[in-house]
């Protein structure tokens, strides 16, 4: 076919056809290619979608069944938290409680500023269950600086052990961080020459521990000190200033006994109990007094609360038989536990002679509590021991047997 200008068209060739469909085979292809593509974006998207919902899944029960979050918090808080713990602490089990629980607990409980800072009612330890890691327990804390560990386990050393080197020493070490207890302790054991002969006894130096003590507050190292100077032991006689120190002794007894009410709830054992059964029969609030003045310069208040250390020796000589030894004896005061070291080392009452004491202290509480109502005249007895009695009848203390 020609133009008007006289050309042809070309004559039609088979590569049109191949060009055509070539042509739409590369608008299809671009087309897959642009829904492939979307497809692929879509599937990236839905991906990532799941991984992100799958991770947080992951993350909410791991931090609901794993996280702890005990270790998120610094140790000086714990510490801290554990030190008010063991100040205020009731019973062993409120530290046992911590030290079961976890490595990091456990490491921080027995931290040094905790242990120093213990109770003594942390270290009311059943006899019966005495062991090496009680006696471990006792000592860590006494390392890291705890009177109250110092003396607890001098005294369980010193009367129970016979360990009387390591014991006294470990009491001396309270008694230089002004421990009353520790300070009576030790007058005591100067008093009696406990742990050596007749001789080793001191009484002045008993005399000056004991004052120390009495300074402090100690009831029983005041009413000790008054009886002293009474009777002239071991210093010189002053009846006017013993009788002072007498009266000091029950005021501060029954001070004790009218601040119980307030804290009492968070203590359960009977001495409190009977002292808040006093307190209400004696509070003028109520119409009616229950409690008399009697001849020992002040009111008849309940017992005060053995300590730790009292009532582990007792229970120690309870399981052992009831006696320290042959021929040895327990002081008659049911609150002591103290026991002879030698015989004949405690005074005896020269009245009936079927009690002794430790001391003056533990005689004049045990009087008045209990002895009183038992105490009876035995002249044959006297008669073949060669005891002193006294024409009035009252307790006197006979040095040595």
């Amino acid at each position: 076919m020609r133009t008007r200008r006289g050309l042809c068209y070309p004559e039609p060739v088979l590569g049109s056809t191949k060009m055509c469909s070539s042509s739409s085979d590369y608008g299809l292809h671009k087309r897959k290619k642009k829904n492939m593509h979307h497809h692929h974006h879509f599937n990236n998207k839905e991906s990532i979608f799941v991984a992100n919902k799958k991770q947080k899944k992951f993350q909410n029960k791991s931090s609901t069944e794993e996280y702890d979050f005990f270790e998120s918090l610094p140790d000086d808080l714990v510490i801290s938290i554990f030190t008010k713990l063991s100040s205020t602490a009731t019973s062993p089990s409120d530290l046992v409680n911590l030290l079961i629980t976890c490595k990091r607990l456990k490491s921080l409980a027995l931290h040094s500023l905790v242990l120093s800072k213990a109770s003594s009612r942390m270290f009311s330890v059943k006899a019966k269950n005495w062991c090496e890691s009680a006696h471990r327990f006792l000592k860590q804390c006494a390392d890291a600086g705890n009177v109250d560990a110092c003396y607890t386990l001098g005294m369980i050393r010193f009367y129970c052990l016979k360990n009387r080197a390591s014991g006294a020493s470990l009491m001396a070490k309270a008694a230089m961080n002004s421990h009353a207890p520790a300070l009576y302790s030790l007058a005591v054991i100067q008093f009696n020459g406990s742990g050596g002969t007749k001789n080793d006894k001191d009484l002045r130096a008993g005399v000056a521990l004991c004052a120390r003590a009495a300074f402090l507050g100690h009831v029983d190292a005041l009413r000790e000190l008054g009886h002293c100077l009474q009777d002239g032991y071991g210093v010189r006689q002053n009846i006017v200033e013993g009788r002072r120190f007498l009266v000091q002794a029950n005021a501060r007894e029954l001070a004790a006994v009218l601040s119980i009410p307030e804290t009492a709830a968070a203590l359960s054992t009977p001495e409190t109990a009977a002292a808040r059964q006093w307190y209400w029969s004696f509070n003028p609030r109520l119409g009616h007094l229950g409690c008399p003045l009697l001849s020992d310069f002040g009111c008849n208040v309940p017992a005060p609360e053995a300590h730790p250390a009292s009532r582990f020796m007792l229970e120690w000589f309870s399981v052992n038989g009831g006696s320290p030894g042959s021929g040895l004896r327990l002081c008659s005061h049911a609150g002591c536990g103290r026991p002879e070291t030698r015989n004949h080392e405690f005074r005896r009452c020269s009245v009936c002679g079927a009690v002794n004491y430790c001391s003056r202290a533990c005689q004049a509480l045990d009087w008045k509590f209990r002895h009183k109502a038992e105490c009876a005249p035995v002249d044959r007895w006297l008669d073949e021991e060669g005891e002193e009695v006294d024409g009035d009848g009252d307790v006197v203390m006979v040095v040595d047997s």
